[in-house]
């Protein structure tokens, strides 16, 4: 079972992500509260950007920064994953003028955090997920697999871009 840290403080993890070569897909909540799925991106290749809420400053810096990697890179798509209600994800996204991901709530079903094992089963996070970083290609399997130790933490953003462009 992983774990993560909160200011040292270890937390497990439901399980063990993903590896690569796994196959993907999950249900989400979009915007309009309507469902999507990650299998409607088939033929890009996805970053799947697991954080614990937009409301804190690491997971926004987080995602200004996949914003701004993934607009560099065309046949690539980054959703962003959290349990946070999409309104307010939304709002978040449209005030920073995010354009180049996704937002992909799993506050109904916890569908990803459930079965990509990111939901810290313990603790002030409990419940939410952890921060990590999927890398999938266009056939839809898992090619790189980041969780970030400490939920304070950044991702390696060098390593996540690196295995976009190697498969784009």
């Amino acid at each position: 079972m992983a774990t993560v840290t909160l200011k040292g403080t270890p937390f497990p993890l439901i399980g063990d992500l993903p590896t690569s070569g796994t196959a993907a897909d999950f249900s989400f909540v979009k915007s309009d509260l309507s469902e999507g799925k990650m299998s409607d991106y088939e033929g890009k290749v996805k970053v799947l950007i697991a954080v614990p809420s937009l409301d804190t400053g690491v997971c926004q810096m987080e995602t200004r920064k996949f914003n701004e990697e993934l607009s560099k890179r065309d046949g690539a798509v980054g959703l962003i994953l959290s349990k946070d209600l999409p309104f307010a994800m939304n709002r978040f996204c449209e005030a920073e003028g995010i354009k180049n991901v996704t937002i992909a709530s799993d506050f109904r079903f916890g569908q990803f955090t459930k079965a990509y094992n990111t939901e810290v089963a313990e603790g002030p996070f409990g419940g939410l997920s952890a921060r990590a970083v999927f890398v999938v290609d266009a056939n839809n399997q898992i090619q790189y697999t980041e969780l970030v130790t400490e939920i304070a933490d950044q991702p390696n953003y060098d390593a996540v871009m690196k295995a976009v462009d190697g498969l784009l």
